[in-house]
């Protein structure tokens, strides 16, 4: 029993420290990869499990990567699970910060190495569609009318209408809310 917990440690740590180092644009890029480590590879949480934790992990404060990561460590192995993972997540940054400091002024002046990162750009965006897409079938399979809407409004309000992102959530929400307790409210009477 103690070798399996140290196994699952490891495991947590070593594909933590992997998403940290080789993933680069943000948290919603770690989400893919936990997908494939965690749900598809080693089947230890649910896809439902992640998306749940991902919208949890951006509504609290901090980075996404390392929010998600804390509670994903959580979920498989308790406390013990998300230091582990908190530590393979922000150890890789840290490691990289420390040296591109070192040597701040050979990164900056160097062509290849501002060519390189642009070109990781490209990457990023398309690895933050295909979640995007992933996460539009998840909705579209709970076949809820207001959360299908509510994406593409939410995308007019902001990019054609310019209401700031704030509002929109806030709206979101209340409206989530209302349709919950509704449900709720009416699922309350059927049972009686």
């Amino acid at each position: 029993m103690q070798l399996n917990k140290l196994k699952v440690y490891f495991l947590l740590f070593r594909f933590s420290f992997s998403i940290s180092a080789f993933t680069f644009g943000g948290g919603y890029v770690v989400i893919p990869m936990m997908r494939k480590y965690f749900v598809k590879d080693l089947k230890l949480i649910s896809e439902q499990e992640l998306l749940e934790m991902a919208a949890i992990a951006q509504s609290t404060p901090g980075a996404i990567a390392v929010n998600i990561a804390v509670l994903v460590g959580y979920r498989i192995a308790g406390l013990k699970g998300a230091v582990i993972t908190c530590i393979g997540t922000i150890l890789p940054p840290i490691m990289i910060l420390s040296i591109i400091s070192f040597f701040y002024q050979s990164f900056r002046d160097n062509n290849i190495i501002s060519s390189l990162l642009k070109g990781m750009e490209a990457g990023v965006a398309a690895t933050i569609v295909d979640l995007l897409i992933d996460m539009w079938q998840g909705v579209l399979k709970e076949k809820n009318l207001l959360l299908t809407l509510m994406a593409p409004f939410a995308f007019l309000a902001n990019f054609v209408f310019n209401v700031n992102v704030l509002y929109i959530i806030i709206f979101c929400s209340v409206l989530c809310l209302a349709q919950s307790f509704i449900k709720n409210k009416l699922g309350g009477v059927e049972s009686e």
